[in-house]
């Protein structure tokens, strides 16, 4: 597994546990780190997002 693959890998559990959070308590933890909508908190979540795009094309790679 390439480097980058396991960044992306890392970024995706941190989005879902991110998104586990704001279904069952309410609770934004990237937003409690970083600030509201901050240019921070939106690097991390355009991160999480070409990461979740990344994982796609590991699934696709593994499949065939």
């Amino acid at each position: 597994m390439k480097i980058i693959d396991i960044i992306a890998l890392i970024l995706v559990i941190v989005g879902a546990i991110n998104w586990g959070l704001i279904g069952i308590f309410n609770f934004n933890l990237v937003e409690t780190l970083f600030g509201g909508f901050s240019v921070i908190s939106r690097i991390v979540y355009i991160l999480v997002g070409i990461s979740g795009l990344w994982s796609i094309k590991t699934v696709v790679e593994k499949l065939s």
